[in-house]
């Protein structure tokens, strides 16, 4: 059930960060794995920097944070 959680919580973090970068978006569903993956990248990057967000909130906000820079650093990528 927690996995199940998880992704629901990523999609939405995508999805979400998607509309935050405009034209940095690649549409609903790139968006929704890139939110999953934010959520990798960013539950192992913040602590890294000192930042710990508990609670559920806390987890869609770390997710929406990874999934942000995943989408700058791939918009860096597809630029170059």
């Amino acid at each position: 059930m927690n996995l199940i959680i998880f992704l629901l919580i990523g999609a939405l973090a995508g999805w979400l960060a998607g509309i935050v970068m405009k034209g940095r978006g690649f549409g609903l569903l790139i968006n929704m794995v890139v939110g999953v993956l934010g959520a990798f990248f960013g539950g192992w990057l913040l602590p890294k920097f000192g930042v710990s967000i508990g609670g559920e909130f806390g987890g869609f906000l770390t997710a929406f944070i990874g999934a942000v820079i995943l989408l700058a650093l791939i918009g860096l990528v597809k630029k170059a």
